[in-house]
């Protein structure tokens, strides 16, 4: 046994021989007067370990193509959360509160916890992950507190890994029967890439009882005005030669390509950052993003395979088939930017943007200057509705989605936050 693996076996069974209790959100020991500890340390390091997940994602072979990255930020913040929690007693517990003995140091439980986390989901990783728990303890003085937060902080990844092996992330996609009647979904040209995220709607959410608790209500049909007006909307802007659409339209279409969440993690990582938020501070801030964003990702996955809209490229390319006399059919229509492989109702930047932008604005406020960077250009806003409702107009920008998709991710996304903060 190497000594990082030994170190922790030690602690672990430190933690077990110390007691476990598992409060529910709200419980009464969840709320007892705070325990003196040593100093917690600041928000930095949970920034640091959210950049370290990132740096992971970066490379393409990392995660499996089957498991959405929302999971794993939602792992990692819930388990710093939870460590460190067990020991302020600053709050609820999102699942665990472990009993830490007087002086345990918050700061070294939430490196700890997120370390275990990050070598369980991604093992080849482990030579980086190691190296930046190493350099974040090297900053905590060496001592009994150190070690008790250290335990704290293993034991609560340890049972937060074993509860999520179960939720039914692994489970293998069943195979996917593409539609043939007016509106519904079938995989998308040039490429006419496989759907993804097939099941991921039965995943068990992180705080949502299940993936349907606030499925949207069933879109209109595609013969219907409401659906015209809608399509032909994205028809005239979304193209990829539109003369519609504004330059800087086209240059927010092209800034929202990135992944949502990466992009929100780090206007997160700006703003503990940009105020100096406290430990305590920063566990909550990440925590109330990323577990929104997990559970409003499984849940508009739900949505998407309930209901299987068929994108906007297949509709305006079969509009000359007359399920619509409002809509004139284009076979050549091409969007601005590829078509993302699943349904579109609702649309995901709609759903994960506003599920951010509510998390984010419950912790800061609504109004809020922010300077978002993705790919290398930045953009500037003047708070967090804004940031989100630019997200999700982009779609339309780009030829993916409709403003009835839009409007659908954005109850959903909004729903979402509100019940995770409830909870929190």
């Amino acid at each position: 046994m190497g000594g990082i693996q030994k170190t922790l076996a030690i602690l672990t069974g430190t933690a077990l021989a110390a007691g476990l209790t598992s409060p529910a959100f709200g419980s009464s020991a969840a709320h007892s007067p705070a325990l003196p500890t040593a100093t917690t340390g600041s928000g930095t390091s949970v920034v640091e370990w959210n950049r370290e997940l990132i740096t992971i994602l970066s490379d393409p072979k990392a995660q499996p193509a089957t498991v959405h990255p929302t999971r794993s930020f939602a792992l990692l913040q819930a388990a710093e959360y939870d460590a460190v929690v067990s020991i302020t007693r600053s709050g609820p517990a999102y699942l665990f509160s472990v009993s830490a003995p007087r002086g345990a140091r918050a700061d070294a439980a939430a490196d700890q916890a997120a370390h275990d986390v990050l070598v369980a989901l991604y093992p080849a990783k482990r030579a980086g992950v190691d190296q930046r728990l190493s350099s974040q303890l090297s900053a905590i003085p060496n001592g009994p507190g150190k070690q008790a937060g250290m335990a704290v902080g293993a034991e609560v990844a340890r049972r937060l890994i074993s509860l999520r092996s179960h939720d039914g992330s692994s489970a293998k996609p069943p195979p996917f029967r593409p539609g043939d009647k007016p509106g519904e979904y079938r995989p998308t040209p040039p490429d006419f890439p496989a759907p993804v995220f097939t099941n991921w709607g039965s995943v068990k959410p992180f705080v949502l009882a299940r993936g349907r608790q606030f499925r949207p209500a069933v879109p209109p049909a595609v013969s219907t005005a409401a659906y015209a007006t809608a399509l032909n909307e994205v028809k005239r802007l979304g193209s990829k030669t539109s003369t519609a659409r504004t330059p800087d339209q086209t240059a927010a279409a092209k800034f929202w390509a990135a992944p949502l969440w990466i992009v929100w993690n780090e206007v997160a990582q700006g703003l503990v950052t940009s105020q100096k938020a406290s430990l305590d501070k920063a566990v909550k801030v990440f925590a109330r993003l990323d577990l929104s964003l997990a559970d409003t990702a499984i849940a508009m996955y739900d949505a998407k395979y309930t209901f299987l809209v068929w994108r906007p490229v297949t509709a305006i390319r079969l509009g000359g088939t007359h399920y619509n006399p409002r809509i004139v059919g284009d076979p050549n229509w091409t969007p601005l930017l590829p078509t993302a492989p699943d349904p579109s109702d609702p649309g995901g930047h709609a759903a994960l943007g506003q599920a951010a932008a509510t998390a984010l604005a419950g912790v800061y406020g609504a109004r809020h200057h922010l300077a978002v960077t993705s790919k290398g250009v930045t953009r500037t806003f003047s708070g967090f509705q804004d940031v989100a409702t630019e997200a999700w107009l982009s779609r339309i920008w780009s030829g993916q989605h409709t403003s009835i998709d839009n409007r659908a991710g954005e109850q959903l996304g909004t729903q979402v936050a509100d019940f995770v903060a409830g909870r929190l």
